[in-house]
């Protein structure tokens, strides 16, 4: 007995499709193919940008975090800590008690650090910051100095990618207040 419909009728239609639903056709498949290496290529480039992203904001959160141990430790040890900006890196000096002299700082924390060649460090300092009668000798001048009071000089660095999405992280005081740390997107209130 064949196969009939509701009303009867003879029902070829079910026996004629059902070897075209059988599989794909060549072409469905590269199609696929090419739209997924599509898709594949764009989260490799999409990736490698994000991981620049992250790697810029630990390199400043490192600095952020060094820079408030070396606040802290200027307190605690009554001593003067500085921050020199060099090209490709930054490190940490004290001030001889003895001499009057920048000294490159010891202690294992404070060693130098090199920054990635992509990375831009600005920063700014306020004109009429204080001034410690070592800044007119010769050595290492700190650009940001963090005092045996608790007060730093007043500054403003800037980090962001040389090529790339204009992203800026800020780390600033005013020189009495804590440092802060603007990241992307937060409100920069003057």
């Amino acid at each position: 007995m064949r196969p009939t419909s509701a009303s009867g009728m003879l029902s070829s239609k079910r026996r004629q499709s059902g070897t075209a639903e059988g599989g794909f056709t060549l072409i469905e498949i590269l199609v696929v193919l090419i739209i997924v290496g599509l898709l594949a290529s764009l989260a490799v480039v999409n990736l490698t940008g994000n991981s620049r992203l992250r790697e810029l904001q630990q390199q400043v959160r490192d600095v952020y975090l060094l820079m408030q141990a070396a606040s802290e430790q200027a307190v605690l040890n009554n001593r003067e800590y500085g921050l020199v900006l060099e090209e490709g890196g930054y490190r940490f000096v004290a001030m001889d008690d003895e001499s009057g002299d920048w000294i490159t700082n010891e202690e294992r924390i404070f060693r130098p650090r090199t920054l990635p060649e992509w990375l831009v460090v600005t920063v700014q300092v306020a004109a009429d910051a204080p001034r410690l009668p070592s800044d007119d000798k010769e050595g290492p001048q700190p650009e940001i100095v963090f005092y045996s009071s608790g007060e730093t000089t007043p500054f403003e660095l800037a980090f962001s990618v040389q090529e790339g999405p204009t992203v800026r992280h800020v780390i600033r005081s005013d020189g009495f207040s804590p440092m802060e740390w603007l990241q992307p997107g937060a409100e920069e209130v003057p």
